[in-house]
């Protein structure tokens, strides 16, 4: 027997943060929702965010710190519903949060509670929830959709694509919202992974020997510049700061590594003069974890007593150690991805309301759009706040 036709007033794909979102904020504004999901569990990739704490905002979120191929499309929707706007929501549930480096606001407690207060807003606004429910036929007639999805049939003059994008394949994320989106006739900016560990390979395969050994530095790559750690691995380099350059990185591009930001310029010259009988080796390993000092000693092939190197050479090693160059083979693709990089392309939308200037009715919000953040909570303050701009819509 075939399912009863239900009718809504919008249907949301994808129970991520901001279909939650969406869904949560539209059916308390009137609207009935129906939020779908292929997952046996909504909210995923939240509770496995910032170590089980989610990194639910950042409180310098602002649209200089997004990629996209149309860098003020962010500007609405993030001026319309702040980092401040959630922290309050956060707050109303009596969630106790705190504040690490650089603005990165985190639970005391877990995750968890994050995906509870959108499950929450959602009961508030009577959404019906309907999880592992696959979509199948999606078809659009007479300015409705209907949707067959799992044991559901539903219909609504509105559908929201929040099915995120393919980063993190275990956790279900698929392509699914790009091959919708060109099925409407929206073009899609070619989806890279994003916020992702970069590969070494040949000569600075030898790297991986550092696997584990971590260091504050400043990353850079093209237009992208970054003081945080970085991080070796087995397989190449990672840690907040490559993580976030990597989302700048194109193949055939260098990326450069200033070991020592805050040592001022003729700093080894200055050592000398106070301690000539210093080895160069016991200098840098007094700035950096030893193993990393003892690499990149061997590297730079200066050894003995700085009082017998010459200045010259002292100053060639200071600046290979401001400007180390490595040249990733690759990255640790979606899988290791924080994130995705490109999606539906913002041409195809307002910034306003999310909505596709070409079809109306339709929507994209989160991480299918081509929004995608720095590390630190970013992306999930456009997850709230593209959410909230669809549901005033809606």
């Amino acid at each position: 027997m075939p399912p009863r036709l239900e009718t809504y007033d919008a249907i949301i794909l994808g129970a991520g943060g901001a279909g939650l979102m969406c869904a949560g904020v539209a059916g308390q504004l009137g609207k009935r929702v129906l939020l779908l999901d292929h997952a046996d569990a909504p909210g995923k990739k939240i509770l496995i965010s910032g170590g089980g704490r989610c990194n639910f905002t950042n409180i310098h979120a602002a649209p200089d710190r997004y990629w996209s191929a149309n860098p003020h499309f962010a500007v609405s929707a993030l001026a319309r519903y702040t980092a401040r706007d959630f922290l309050d929501l956060v707050e109303s549930h009596r969630i106790a949060w705190h504040e690490k480096t650089l603005g990165q606001l985190f639970c005391d407690g877990s995750a968890r509670q994050i995906v509870d207060l959108l499950l929450a807003e959602c009961a508030k606004g009577d959404v019906t929830l309907r999880l592992s429910s696959p979509f199948r036929d999606i078809d659009h007639a007479d300015g409705r959709f209907r949707i067959t999805a799992g044991d559901t049939l539903g219909e609504a003059p509105a559908l929201v694509i929040a099915t995120g994008g393919p980063s993190i394949p275990k956790l279900g994320a698929t392509g699914f919202a790009y091959d919708l989106a060109r099925r409407f006739g929206l073009r899609v900016v070619e989806p890279r992974p994003a916020l992702v560990p970069l590969t070494l390979g040949g000569e600075e395969a030898l790297f991986r020997t550092l696997s584990g050994v971590a260091a504050p530095v400043e990353a850079r790559c093209g237009p992208a510049t970054f003081r945080e750690a970085a991080l070796f691995t087995h397989r190449g380099l990672s840690g907040p700061a490559i993580l976030q350059v990597s989302s700048a990185w194109r193949h055939g591009q260098p990326v450069a590594i200033d070991f020592l930001p805050d040592e001022p310029a003729g700093w080894l010259a200055a050592a000398k003069r106070e301690r000539p009988r210093a080895q160069f080796a016991t200098q840098l390993n007094t700035r950096l974890p030893a193993r990393l000092a003892e690499a990149l000693t061997e590297r730079l092939a200066l050894t003995g007593e700085l009082g017998n190197l010459p200045d010259r050479k002292l100053a060639e090693a200071e600046e290979r150690l401001r400007d180390w160059r490595f040249h990733p083979n690759g990255t640790e693709g979606f899988t290791k991805a924080e994130v995705t990089l490109g999606g539906i392309s913002t041409d195809a939308l307002s910034s306003r309301t999310m909505e596709a200037r070409k079809v109306p009715g339709l929507y994209a919000i989160g991480e299918a759009v081509d929004v995608t953040g720095w590390l630190g909570g970013y992306n999930f303050q456009w997850a709230w706040a593209s959410g909230w701009a669809a549901a005033q819509a809606l």
